[in-house]
């Protein structure tokens, strides 16, 4: 079953999936790309999902948030309940501050992030799936904030399940790891034109050995590592799904040439382009 709501005026789309056995993720292989985020419950028993070609045990009675430009399929569709949205519904980064550290769900270190629930916890989720779906069936002029609200509730009540669950959260303080959140987003947003560290700690008002001294202080990988992570991983989902030539994604990704492009790639993920591409 899908249920959405769509805004004309803004474009603003909202969308609920439940027992929906198509249910699915295209990413950059959608030809008619939507960006949207995605919560996932699973409420049935564990399930492999893969994501972006990689494969993942999803536990049960469990929250799994994604973002736009990932390709995920699921074992068992039919047992999960999604909730879809897009920028301009919800913008995660706009938000970020005023629900509670968003940022550290959809766009922090840790991919993919599972997040379980207890039995109490479970109840009031499927609670909120009750009133996402009534909500989904009025049409007026207060739907929409009605959604975000309830989006919002979500959001919030899942941030702080997750930050418990997290080993440095339970070791730093929130002021310490908002630096590894804000570094994140900002990352998220100018990955593919920013690759070097001094612009990050820039924006983050720090030195560059500064920013990788408080990262090695709070367990984190380097910010250059994580940078290089990045720009990894959305080559291989270009690489992966679509057609787009080797030259393309260099300059898609901010690379000077296509011959550095390679050579980093190479370099880090120890095959040719060519020969991953075939794989």
């Amino acid at each position: 079953m899908i249920k959405e709501y769509n805004e004309n005026a803004t474009l603003a789309r909202f969308v609920m999936h439940s027992d929906n056995q198509l249910f699915s993720g295209l990413g950059l292989s959608n030809s008619s790309p939507n960006p949207v985020n995605t919560f996932v419950y699973n409420k049935g028993e564990s399930q492999e999902v893969l994501i972006d070609a990689i494969a993942y045990t999803m536990p049960p009675r469990s929250i799994l948030p994604l973002v736009s430009n990932q390709h995920f399929t699921f074992q068992h569709p039919e047992t999960l309940t999604a909730w879809q949205f897009n920028r301009e519904f919800y913008c995660i980064i706009d938000h970020d501050s005023e629900v509670g550290c968003v940022g550290f769900l959809f766009y922090g270190i840790q991919h993919p992030m599972f997040i379980t629930l207890n039995a109490d916890e479970a109840e009031e989720l499927s609670d909120l799936e009750k009133v996402f779906s009534t909500e989904l069936m009025v049409r007026d002029n207060f739907q929409g904030e009605m959604l975000r609200t309830l989006l919002k509730r979500v959001i919030i009540k899942t941030t702080r399940i997750a930050k418990l669950q997290s080993e440095s959260y339970s070791k730093f303080p929130d002021e310490k790891m908002d630096i590894v959140r804000k570094f994140a987003l900002l990352l998220e947003k100018n990955f593919k034109e920013q690759h070097q560290v001094n612009f990050y700690a820039g924006a983050l008002h720090k030195s560059p050995k500064t920013l990788s001294n408080v990262f090695a202080r709070l367990k984190q990988p380097a910010p250059s590592v994580l940078i290089r992570e990045k720009l990894l991983l959305e080559a291989k989902r270009y690489l992966h799904y679509t057609e787009k030539s080797a030259k393309e994604i260099a300059y898609e990704l901010g690379f000077e040439s296509p011959a550095h492009f390679s050579k980093f790639f190479k370099l880090y993920t120890g095959t040719n382009i060519s020969k991953f591409r075939s794989i």
